[in-house]
C-alpha cells in the first residue's frame, strides 16, 4: 500500500470568513458503459477527477458549483484493489485537475504520473506524514501519540508555511513517528505548465492522513489553492469555501479533543492500521490485525499478540470495516468473547456507511470509539 512520494507545489491562500457551503454529487468514473467523464467538462466548470472518496468531498465542498468532480473509485470498492480503465486513463489526461493522495493507490499513481496534463493536487505534499508501521514489526508500543503534540504546533500554517517548517526534518526515532522532509522542490510546470516532479518518496509511511481533521483541514487548504490556481477567476469563491471547511474541521477536532478526553492512553483494536493519526492526535493506541494492508493475512504470532494485548489493556471490542471482509476481526473477538462494531476508515460512502458524508461517519466513529473504550 505504500509508494513513493510526489513534490507539488504549494500555494499558500488566505484564511477568510466562513460562508454557506456549496456541495455537489460526483459523478463516477469507475462504470465503463456509463456516458460522459472521459473528456472534459461540457458545462463550463473546471473539470476535477478525484481518485477516491475523501479527495472527492475536499473537492466537491471548494469547488462548489464551479466544477465537475468525477471520481475513479466506485462506492463499495476498495480503494488499494483499484485497477484503472482506458476510460479513466482518458479522463485523468483531460482533467483540469486532479486530486488524490499518493501511496494509497498504486494504479493512480501510476496513471496520474503517466498521464495528467492539468493541473495535479497531491495531497501528501500539504501536510506532514507519520510512520505508523505494522504492530507485528514494532511490538506492542503505547507510544501514539508522541507525534501530537508536535504537529499542533504548526496548527493553522498554510500548505507553504506547513513545507517550511517540515523541509527542516524531523527525526522521532525509537518515538515511532518519523516524518520525512516536506516537499521542499517546487512543481516544475515545464515549458507547456504541466511538467511534474517525483523525486520524493512515501515508502513505510502511513497515507491515512484524512482520518485526522487537522492534517485532512491542511489538505483542504492544499486543494483549495491547487483549484484558484487552476481557475484563478473563481478564486475568491475557493478561498471562502476553503476557510469555511477548514473551520469545520477545526470543530470536529475539537469535538474529538473533548470526547475522547477521559479515555486517553486507550487501546482499541483495528481490521487494518488505518487508525494511526486519528490515535496519535487524541492519545490513544491502535491495534490492528493486519497492519498497514487491508488485504494482508496476519500471522498466529500476530493474533497471539493481539490476545495479550486485548486481556492486557481490558480492551472491550474489535472493529471491523464496511469495505473489507469482517471475517477475522469476527474470529478474533469471537475468540476472546469481545463485541464488534464498526469503525469506519472513510475510504468509500455505501449504504452501509455509519453516515452520509465524510463529517457524519468521522461523529459515528467518535461514538463508536467512546463505547468502545467506556466513556460512552
Amino acid at each position: 500500500m505504500t509508494g513513493r512520494r510526489r513534490s507539488r507545489s504549494r500555494i499558500a491562500i488566505a484564511a477568510l470568513a466562513a460562508s454557506s457551503l456549496i456541495g455537489l454529487s460526483g459523478c463516477g468514473l469507475y462504470d465503463d458503459e456509463s456516458d460522459g467523464g472521459g473528456g472534459g467538462s461540457s458545462d463550463g466548470t473546471l473539470d476535477v477527477v478525484a481518485s477516491f472518496y475523501p479527495m472527492t468531498y475536499l473537492a466537491e465542498r471548494i469547488g462548489g458549483e464551479h466544477v465537475s468532480v468525477s471520481t475513479l473509485t466506485g462506492p463499495g470498492v476498495e480503494p488499494h484493489d483499484l485497477d484503472i480503465s482506458p476510460r479513466q486513463t482518458a479522463a485523468v489526461a483531460d482533467a483540469d485537475l486532479i486530486v488524490y493522495l499518493k501511496g494509497l493507490q498504486p494504479a493512480v499513481d501510476e496513471t496520474v504520473e503517466q498521464s495528467a496534463t492539468g493541473e495535479v493536487a497531491e495531497a501528501t505534499g500539504f501536510t506532514s506524514l507519520e510512520s505508523h508501521g505494522t504492530e507485528e514489526e514494532d511490538g506492542h508500543d503505547h507510544g501514539e501519540d508522541e507525534g501530537h503534540d508536535h504537529d499542533h504546533e504548526h496548527e493553522g500554517e498554510s500548505p507553504e508555511e506547513h513545507a517550511e517548517h517540515a523541509d527542516e526534518g524531523h527525526d522521532h526515532g525509537d518515538e515511532g513517528h518519523a516524518e520525512e522532509e516536506h516537499a521542499e522542490e517546487e512543481h516544475d510546470h515545464g515549458e507547456d505548465g504541466h511538467g511534474h516532479d517525483h523525486s520524493h518518496d512515501i515508502d513505510g509511511m502511513d497515507p491515512h492522513i484524512w482520518l485526522d481533521p487537522t492534517k485532512y483541514a491542511q489538505v483542504a487548504q492544499g486543494v483549495g489553492a491547487s483549484l484558484a490556481n487552476a481557475d484563478p477567476d473563481h478564486m475568491a469563491d475557493y478561498e471562502r469555501n476553503t476557510a469555511e471547511l477548514v473551520e469545520e474541521l477545526t470543530a470536529l477536532d475539537q469535538e474529538f479533543t473533548e470526547g475522547l478526553a477521559e479515555v486517553e492512553g486507550g487501546t482499541f483494536i483495528t481490521t487494518h492500521s488505518a487508525f494511526g493519526y486519528l490515535a496519535a492526535r487524541y492519545g490513544l493506541h491502535e491495534e490492528s490485525i493486519t497492519g498497514l494492508d487491508p488485504e494482508a493475512e496476519p500471522s498466529g504470532a500476530r493474533m497471539r499478540e493481539l490476545r495479550e494485548v486485548a486481556e492486557a489493556d481490558g480492551v472491550t471490542t474489535v472493529f471491523f470495516e464496511t469495505l473489507v471482509s469482517d471475517d477475522t476481526a469476527r474470529t478474533l473477538a469471537d475468540d476472546l468473547g469481545l463485541e464488534t462494531a464498526v469503525l469506519d476508515p472513510l475510504e468509500g460512502i455505501t449504504e452501509d456507511s455509519p453516515g452520509a458524508d465524510y463529517p457524519e461517519v468521522m461523529r459515528a466513529n467518535l461514538e463508536a470509539l467512546r463505547q468502545a473504550l467506556g466513556a460512552a
